[in-house]
């Protein structure tokens, strides 16, 4: 990877790191960590707190930190931006999703999905018309496009017309293959959370995110008489039929089902370690870091096989229809008897899912 490369600057677009933990930064973060690594290349991350850039990526001499003068994304993308690409000579930009109108170097975009397009009916409609409009002019300007699975890959290229898609996997942060003490773990998620025995579901809240049936299979089975079931994520789009769900229970059910959010990541470390069972049961992903994260730290998963998550073959018989309550619940079952190999899942996970391989294949497209 420190090949001498035949260019000499990357513009990487950071303003996520402005707001709330997402995928999008978790991905900046590992991409770039292991990017950064070439000293052959000089990097200009921006952001508007540059100072908490720089607490993320460290210091380094080809490590150069730029403050966007405001939030907004229009000043942003028409202002801020080109005025820096044109300051520091900038060969490549990288943008999450939407790259400026106006070209002033070479572009690469990471689409990290298009479900909204495989999947409308889980998505606003004025959702899904401005970013038809936004992704498909971003895949068609950008001289990249880079996605996180084979699966978003596929999709993109179908609905944009486009052949350059190269796929970056996500991958687990090291500290999930980090070993820990269980029971140790677990009186200090209860000490800090009033929580013990308990599934966690760590997702944002959308209705394709299915916490609904997991809810009515936690119910069926009666799992509330002896387990928590625990939520982990913030709200985006309202799940309805989760809040009728839930809105019906009876108080000493109700008071077995924990909704937590805004949690930090030493926390979600925390409660991931602590956990009986991490199940994920999305109806569409363009890729699925939780579950991966949960089998790095040794923790029995449960997974929906339905879109990306198609590739988690390692998980074997504990991979479910996330459609099918029925199939949902049997694979629960499985997952709790404990037998799968978590050690041969966790290694099979550490070398497929890594940022060093997909660091390289950014490199290897940019030469």
């Amino acid at each position: 990877m420190h090949n001498k490369p035949n260019y000499k600057s990357i513009f990487v677009d950071c303003h996520v790191f402005d707001g709330t933990f997402q995928g999008t930064t978790t991905y900046l973060k590992g991409l770039y960590t292991e990017m950064v690594k070439n000293t052959n290349v000089q990097f200009y991350l921006a952001a508007q707190n540059a100072t908490h850039l720089a607490t993320i990526f460290g210091t380094a001499q080809n490590i150069h930190y730029l403050q966007y003068k405001a939030h907004n994304k229009f000043y942003r993308l028409l202002v801020d931006i080109p005025k820096m690409i044109k300051q520091h000579n900038i060969q490549y930009a990288h943008f999450q999703y939407v790259v400026p109108p106006f070209k002033y170097c070479k572009y690469i975009t990471t689409l990290h999905d298009v479900l909204f397009m495989e999947y409308p009916q889980y998505f606003p409609l004025g959702y899904r018309i401005k970013n038809k409009l936004l992704f498909r002019f971003s895949a068609k300007r950008a001289d990249f496009v880079l996605t996180v699975s084979d699966y978003s890959k596929q999709q993109i290229q179908k609905h944009f017309g486009i052949s350059n898609a190269i796929v970056t996997l996500n991958a687990v942060d090291p500290i999930f293959f980090e070993e820990y003490n269980k029971d140790e773990a677990a009186v200090l998620a209860r000490a800090k959370f009033s929580i013990s025995n308990y599934w966690i579901y760590v997702s944002r809240w959308e209705p394709r995110k299915n916490h609904h049936r997991l809810l009515e299979v936690f119910i069926k089975g009666e799992y509330y008489s002896h387990s928590n079931l625990v939520f982990v994520g913030d709200e985006a789009i309202t799940n309805t039929d989760f809040n009728m769900l839930y809105a019906s229970l009876p108080l000493h059910i109700k008071q077995k089902v924990v909704l937590l959010n805004k949690i930090n990541f030493q926390d979600l470390l925390l409660l991931v370690r602590g956990a009986l069972l991490s199940i994920y049961p999305s109806v569409a992903e363009g890729f699925g870091i939780p579950p991966l994260e949960a089998a790095a730290a040794n923790i029995p998963v449960a997974c929906s096989r339905a879109t990306a998550m198609s590739d988690f073959d390692f998980f074997g018989d504990t991979l479910f229809n996330p459609l099918d309550v029925n199939d949902m619940h049997q694979k629960i079952e499985t997952a709790l008897k404990g037998t799968s190999n978590t050690v041969t899942i966790k290694a099979q996970i550490k070398a497929k899912y890594n940022w060093a391989t997909s660091a390289q294949n950014v490199y290897n497209a940019l030469q």
